[in-house]
């Protein structure tokens, strides 16, 4: 069926969604993705292609089309693998679990598989009012967990607005403040949930000082410390774990979105051995239809294999030093337009002077044939996360088009 760009649009404006068709043509994007390898994404009408800067979200660490997990899928099915039955016993999520407490921080060691990142949150909070039969939970103004019940009730106002009233029992408080956390950590809090850097919010990198005070804390008062990895674990800072830089155990764990290379669907919400007192009571009260499938589990386990490799991560590091000075540079010619940029290995925040100049430079980007989103909960903020299988001649291409959109913005001004 031979359909064009304007023929899927008008498809997906008819039975999908004729708001976002509308954001997509203002934005003069009119683009529907066709093949995908590496860190490109092909137009499916003309072929031309795109360099993916945002890896939607993390999803495509591996860059699109991944070999090695790809094998590991199609092996998997030609063993007679499916999803599995979530409620019998299994070895591919047995195995993959074993792999992960290998892996994990400090002594977490069990895990519960999912299939999105908010299913997994919304585990994260159950298990610790499960556990510590406190009702407030505490989460970062600007923060982002997902759409779903209890991780909608973390989320920013843009996201939480249309459906109140929300769960009760939820509070938010600056991230990166640990004065404020101390005076809002009181003994009534069952839990406090924060991303390790704030995606949404704008690539926030919080001081050197704020999780290990907040460990501190939350360990004296019995509070569990859960760390929402989703966007920045599996090697996206350079580190196999973000949350590694501070030298930092969480009591729970959650990771989604890169955990199959975007082949299948999965996440993960792990935790140290103290919070297993809970499911001990009471082991089918959380189920996941299909989550933790064995394809899933499957090809998360060579995912893990490639992602924690120091080789790998190496690249990682140098391609991300490489991006921060070459925007440094841009910055620097810029005439005051771009205001700072943050980043740790490939997870990068460029921020502009303000919202309107942050969506000019995507728009301008992407007539570069580069495809970037700004950050929602902070729009003056373009997030840069290409696939960190990136190499060198790939980022100069990002770079000499990201100039050339400022460059772009500064003779329209």
């Amino acid at each position: 069926m031979g359909l064009t760009n304007e023929d899927v649009f008008s498809l997906f404006e008819t039975y999908v969604s004729p708001g976002k068709v509308k954001q997509y043509r203002e934005l003069g994007a009119i683009f529907v993705p066709g093949k995908r390898e590496g860190v490109w994404e092909y137009d499916m009408d003309t072929g031309a292609k795109f360099m993916d800067l945002r890896s939607s979200g993390g999803v495509f660490n591996l860059g699109h089309n991944p070999v090695e997990t790809k094998k590991a899928l199609i092996q998997a099915l030609e063993e007679g693998l499916d999803i599995g039955d979530h409620i019998l016993i299994s070895k591919e999520r047995a195995l993959l679990a074993e792999k992960l407490a290998q892996l994990l921080p400090g002594d977490i060691r069990y895990s519960v598989f999912g299939a999105g990142g908010g299913e997994a949150i919304d585990l994260a909070l159950k298990l610790a009012r499960g556990y510590t039969r406190r009702v407030k939970i505490l989460s970062a103004i600007n923060g982002y967990h997902g759409h779903t019940g209890f991780a909608l009730s973390t989320g920013h106002p843009f996201f939480t607005e249309p459906f109140q009233p929300l769960i009760p029992g939820f509070e938010k408080i600056p991230f990166g403040d640990i004065e404020a956390a101390e005076k809002a950590l009181t003994e009534d809090v069952g839990a406090v949930i924060l991303e390790t850097i704030q995606a949404v919010g704008g690539v926030i990198i919080p001081p050197p000082e704020y999780f290990p005070a907040l460990r501190e804390i939350t360990e004296e008062k019995g509070i569990v410390l859960i760390i929402d990895e989703v966007q920045a674990g599996l090697g996206r800072t350079g580190r196999l774990w973000a949350i590694n830089e501070w030298n930092v155990t969480p009591d729970i764990m959650v990771l989604a979105k890169g955990m199959t290379g975007g082949l299948t669907p999965l996440s993960v919400t792990s935790y140290r051995p103290f919070l297993q007192e809970f499911f001990n009571q009471h082991p089918f009260i959380h189920i996941s239809t299909t989550g933790g499938s064995d394809l899933s589990c499957r090809v998360a386990s060579k995912m893990l294999d490639i992602v924690s490799d120091e080789a790998f991560l190496k690249n990682v590091r140098e391609r991300g030093e490489q991006f921060r000075k070459g925007l440094e540079a841009i910055q620097e010619d810029s005439h005051g337009l771009i205001k700072e940029i943050r980043s740790r290995g490939l997870f990068i925040g460029v921020e502009f002077v303000n919202e309107k100049v942050c969506l000019g430079a995507m728009r301008e980007g992407f007539k570069q044939r580069l495809i970037a989103n700004y950050a929602n909960n902070k729009p003056d903020t373009l997030i840069i996360m290409p696939p960190l299988i990136i190499n060198e001649e790939e980022v100069d291409f990002a770079l000499q088009g990201l100039e050339t959109a400022v460059k772009t913005i500064q003779s329209q001004l």
